[in-house]
C-alpha cells in the first residue's frame, strides 16, 4: 500500500506520505496525538460516516497559493476535516449551513460556528488537542470524488467507510 497512488494527479503522495506529513507537521511527530486525534472523531461522527483531512497539513503546502504549512507561525495553519456521507451527515448542518444544500456543507468554523451546532463540542475537543483552528465540512462521497479525482485536490483517509455505505 505504500507505493500506491492515489490519482493521477501530478507526482501524487501516497496515503502513507500524506499520513507522514499529517503527522510531522500537525502533530509535532507524535503518532500517539494523531490516532488519539483520530479516535476522538470516530467516538463523535455517525456510524458508517467516512472522514478525510485536506489542505496543508497533507502536502505540506497550501493548495491556493502554495504557501507552506504554518508560515505565518506555529499552530496558524487549521485542519481541514470533511465528514463523508449520506443524510446523517448532512443532518448535522443547519440547512443555511451549505453551499450545495444536502451535498456539500459549509465549513463548521469561526467564521460560521453556528452552521453545525452538534459538532462544536467535537471541533472544540479537536482544536484543544492540536492547538490550532480545525474546521469540519460534510460533503456526499460524489463531491469527494470530484474534488479528489477529477480535481486533483489531495486528501487523507482518516476513518474509511464501510463498503455499502
Amino acid at each position: 500500500m505504500a507505493t500506491e497512488r492515489t490519482s493521477s494527479a501530478e507526482d501524487e503522495l501516497t496515503m502513507d506520505e500524506k499520513r507522514e506529513n499529517v503527522i510531522r507537521l500537525a502533530f509535532n511527530g507524535d503518532r500517539k496525538a494523531f490516532d488519539e486525534f483520530v479516535r476522538a472523531i470516530r467516538e463523535a461522527v455517525p456510524r458508517g460516516t467516512g472522514v478525510i483531512l485536506r489542505g496543508s497539513a497533507v502536502t505540506g503546502r497550501r493548495w491556493k497559493d502554495d504557501a507552506a504549512f504554518d508560515v505565518d507561525g506555529p499552530g496558524t495553519s487549521d485542519l481541514d476535516l470533511t465528514l463523508v456521507g449520506g443524510d446523517e451527515v448532512m443532518a448535522l448542518f443547519k440547512l443555511t449551513g451549505f453551499f450545495v444544500p444536502g451535498l456539500h456543507s459549509r465549513p463548521l468554523s469561526e467564521e460560521d460556528p453556528e452552521i453545525a451546532p452538534s459538532l462544536v463540542p467535537l471541533r472544540e475537543r479537536l482544536m484543544a488537542m492540536v492547538r490550532r483552528p480545525v474546521n469540519i465540512q460534510g460533503s456526499r462521497d460524489a463531491v469527494i470524488y470530484l474534488r479528489g479525482e477529477l480535481m486533483g485536490q489531495p486528501y487523507l483517509v482518516l476513518i474509511d467507510k464501510p463498503d455499502g455505505q
